[in-house]
């Protein structure tokens, strides 16, 4: 796929701002969680760009190739905890909010498992990889993990 619009040249203010509020959304909670339920939205959106650099991150930060290759099997997988479970669920009902999946029941996982807090931080994260998704797959980004590790240490300086 070809890019159609380059989003960071298009609006290069806003993308910066959006990436800095992307990161310290996302260092708000344990980054072996954020690292799985990113990959798992962008499993269900197809975003082949942020599955490519959020396993490429995960792997970095230690998370196994087994977890990561039985994410979309999450649920007969034994080897996610009961909040990682939790987490994957909430994930997959914001995801898929127009599909109508039981949000009460993943909803009182969540409860179960995540603060008040941790589960408005956990709703943000997921706005925010199905944010990425959405620009990623509209205009046909893909871009190397190294240039995004770039890019996220010069934003992270200003």
């Amino acid at each position: 796929m070809t890019v159609k619009v380059d989003p960071f040249a298009a609006a290069p203010s806003l993308m910066q701002d959006w990436q800095r509020v992307s990161l310290t959304i996302n260092k708000s909670m344990d980054p072996t969680l954020v690292g799985l339920v990113e990959i798992r939205a962008s499993q269900i959106n197809g975003c082949a760009n942020c599955l490519n650099m959020h396993t490429v991150f995960a792997r970095e930060n230690g998370e196994t190739e087994q977890r990561i290759n039985l994410l979309s099997a999450w649920r007969e997988a034994p080897c996610y905890s009961d909040r990682e479970r939790a987490a994957l669920g909430w994930t997959e009902v914001m995801t898929r909010l127009s599909e109508g999946h039981d949000r009460d029941a993943a909803y009182q996982a969540l409860q179960d498992q995540f603060n008040e807090e941790e589960q408005v931080k956990l709703t943000l994260i997921l706005s925010v990889i199905n944010g990425w998704n959405r620009i990623a797959t509209g205009f046909g980004v893909w871009v190397d993990p190294a240039e995004v590790k770039a890019s996220v240490a010069r934003v992270g300086t200003r």
